[in-house]
């Protein structure tokens, strides 16, 4: 039979008392928390390499956002991880498992994945062509998912599960540091490199600026390397030997996933539908940022100065805020006030498309939604965190979080055929209607948890 999660046991045990605010605070000073912030950062830096940030260079390299929105469909890597997450979750790697322990010693590979992957990105031009670009920005998103696969694990593993919104919280905060720093730092590096290889002398695209900035990128990934180095691998989980081949294979592949159905029967299918759409509003949106501030004129300094400064701290306070709330009033009245602020902060980007190029509007416009992105992200991770068990956290995360990816990545590979036909504010605004049925889904959610916990 297999251990209950938090969510199981609530339901047979009194409930804890809810941490006081004093002690809700201190937990992000604990060494697994810290962990997490590095760690966190590790595993934000790919994601905008293969997408955002990709999306800009490619626009400003004049690529067409039609192309820009296919090429999108890179990101579907990271939906497809729960094909090999019982590979991560379960099998060793010669030697290096035995030195630095399960979760480690996957982790560390799958870095070294995305260095040697964003290296072939600095080193390709999407003007010769796309597909080394592409080839290279697959094994990044690869690697990359590998790296989620384990960190998630590991984060589970590292903590009670009182304590993971907190976790959650601090991986989000890396995780959006890194974002930024892949974000606005890549276009910085970017414009400063424009200044001092000598390419070109006429203005436009210089991919020698680029592979600038991607290869600082590479080298930034130094901080989850040396984190995972220095980190304590989290208890071993003793797991009965399988007698056979086939059984390994049914404890490795079948068993996570019909773990979770016995546990919640016909409430999976709730559970499964949230979490497929949750996040649907900033990620198809996500997408055709870049190219929107391209074509309404904004510098690469413009948006990088913006997304650094104000970014950044409405990022940290949203992400702070988030898991402290959660911690404090509960997960489901967070999820649900993230929903309404995600889908809120897209119709700030329609109100901008119809402004045009306005500075002042993108300060406040990217500081909702970063704040909205923070909240609602912190909240998410730990809901996820709290529907696994922990024999299979690796691999029942990654079905949790590759759901999340899958029907909003594929839609987000048509936006760029959405903007082309209609433009960019009824596009924002179409984004922000995709989040009125997560509100509907929450609120199921919420209510069967309540009566779950015989509220």
């Amino acid at each position: 039979m297999s251990p209950p999660t938090a969510a199981e046991a609530s339901s047979t045990a009194p409930p804890e008392a809810p941490l006081s605010w004093r002690d809700s605070l201190r937990v992000y000073l604990e060494p697994a928390t810290l962990r997490m912030l590095a760690l966190g950062f590790s595993a934000g830096l790919p994601l905008l390499l293969v997408l955002g940030t990709l999306s800009f260079r490619l626009r400003e390299a004049g690529v067409a956002r039609t192309d820009i929105g296919y090429l999108s469909w890179v990101g579907l890597v990271y939906a497809f991880k729960w094909a090999w997450a019982p590979l991560v979750d379960r099998l060793p790697i010669p030697l290096f498992t035995r030195l630095m322990g399960r979760r480690r010693s996957w982790l560390l590979l799958a870095q070294v994945l995305v260095i040697a992957g964003l290296v072939g990105m600095a080193m390709a031009d999407p003007r010769a062509g796309l597909r080394p670009l592409v080839w290279c920005a697959l094994l990044v998103a690869f690697g990359s998912a590998t790296q989620d696969i384990a960190l998630d694990a590991f984060r589970i593993e590292s903590a009670e599960t009182r304590k993971q919104a907190a976790l959650a919280a601090a991986y989000q905060t890396g995780y959006r540091m890194a974002m930024i720093w892949a974000g606005a730092g890549v276009l910085w590096i970017a414009a400063w490199a424009e200044m001092s290889v000598a390419e070109a002398a006429t203005a436009g695209y210089q991919n020698g600026a680029w592979r600038v900035a991607y290869f600082v990128m590479a080298a930034s990934m130094a901080v989850g390397m040396l984190t995972v180095l220095v980190s304590a691998e989290p208890a071993r989980r003793v797991l009965p030997p399988a007698r056979n081949t086939a059984e390994w294979l049914h404890s490795v592949l079948i068993e996570p996933f019909a773990d979770f159905i016995r546990r919640y029967r016909w409430q999976a299918a709730l559970i499964l539908s949230l979490i497929a759409i949750y996040r649907i509003s900033d990620v198809v949106m996500g997408i055709m940022a870049n190219p929107f501030y391209v074509d309404m004129g904004f510098t690469k300094d413009e948006v990088a100065t913006v997304s650094k400064i104000y970014g950044v701290v409405m990022t940290l306070v949203g992400a702070f805020v988030g898991g402290v709330l959660s911690m404090r009033f509960g997960v489901m009245r967070v999820l649900m006030l993230g929903a309404v602020l995600s889908a809120g902060s897209n119709l700030l980007f329609a109100w901008l498309a119809m402004r045009g190029h306005d500075l002042g509007l993108l300060v406040f416009v990217v500081s909702a939604d970063n704040l909205a992105g923070g909240i609602a992200s912190a909240a998410f991770i730990a809901y996820l965190s709290s529907l696994t068990n922990i024999s299979y956290s690796a691999t029942q995360y990654a079905l949790f979080s590759s759901l999340m990816l899958l029907l909003p990545k594929f839609l987000a590979g048509y936006s760029g055929v959405f903007v082309d036909a209609y433009g960019y504010a009824p596009f924002f605004v179409a984004t922000a209607a995709l989040g009125l049925p997560v509100l509907v889904l929450v609120a199921l959610a919420a209510r069967w948890q309540r009566v779950g916990d015989g509220g």
